[in-house]
């Protein structure tokens, strides 16, 4: 059993056959996926688009959140909208939220207020949250712990589609955190973080693709979907020494115990 912790199947990239799509991975042993919704200041419907697919597959949780590209639309309006999403019993975690000083897209200050106050929201209501870091590790390794450091709240979150260093990586693991790999490890240039991904403890491991985004190995460049997570437990049970059976069995009950996924949710 193969989980993909994240996903956007709500983007133009996988909605338009999302039938086929979760056939596929259906078929590649992909049995759970968690769809990560983005909010928008102006609304869409692919809130409406998540719910509906989350009430009707019973394989699919889901996740909302502001992401650091949208910060500088971070409102009282859509705290309000993200309460209310969160209070659905199939919306396990707040995310992804975090900080992106590549792009840019929103002024830094507004990145780190917004997500902040995302933290302290999934803290009230008690969920695990989704990060996204991008050339922010410093600044985000400070915000977590600085949160969680002294907490004693144990699995606050995931790093999302992790990149950074073997320091970020162990203090991340210190705090409570768990590490995504995805596609980009994969890549063939990615010598530096399949080393890293080795030292962290397999219990603190979950798989991902980011789909449609960041296709593993051959399928570099081209759309990416969720049966493709099953390249990444393949080449994860290469590093590790270990069998995909192994890769699938531990990353599954990973997801279980970061998301408080009991059978009557799953």
């Amino acid at each position: 059993m193969l989980v993909d912790s994240h996903a956007h199947l709500d983007f133009d990239g996988l909605r338009a056959d999302i039938d086929q799509v979760l056939e596929r991975a259906r078929d590649a042993g992909v049995e759970r996926i968690l769809t990560i919704g983005c909010l928008k200041a102006d609304g869409s419907d692919n809130e409406a688009f998540i719910l509906r697919l989350i009430e009707e597959e019973s394989g699919i949780m889901a996740a909302f959140g502001v992401h650091p590209h949208d910060a500088d639309h971070w409102s009282g309006d859509m705290e309000s909208r993200l309460l209310g999403l969160l209070n659905h019993p199939r919306v396990v975690a707040l995310g992804e939220i975090g900080l992106d000083y590549y792009y840019d897209n929103a002024p830094r200050e507004a990145q780190r207020k917004a997500f902040r106050d995302q933290i302290r929201m999934a803290q009230a209501v008690d969920k695990p949250i989704i990060v996204h870091s991008r050339d922010a590790d410093e600044e985000t390794c400070e915000i977590l712990r600085a949160a969680y450091g002294q907490s004693g709240q144990e699995n606050p979150g995931v790093l999302h589609c992790f990149t950074g260093g073997q320091d970020m990586a162990g203090e991340c693991v210190r705090i409570g955190f768990y590490i995504g790999v995805g596609g980009i490890f994969t890549f063939k240039k990615s010598e530096a973080l399949r080393k890293t991904i080795e030292e962290v403890p397999f219990e603190r491991l979950l798989l991902e693709t980011d789909s449609p985004f960041l296709a593993p190995e051959p399928y570099r460049g081209k759309r990416n979907e969720p049966a493709y997570v099953r390249i990444i437990a393949e080449c994860l049970a290469q590093a590790r020494e270990c069998t995909l059976a192994e890769v699938g069995r531990q990353t599954s009950v990973n997801f279980d115990r970061l998301f408080r996924i009991t059978p009557s949710r799953a």
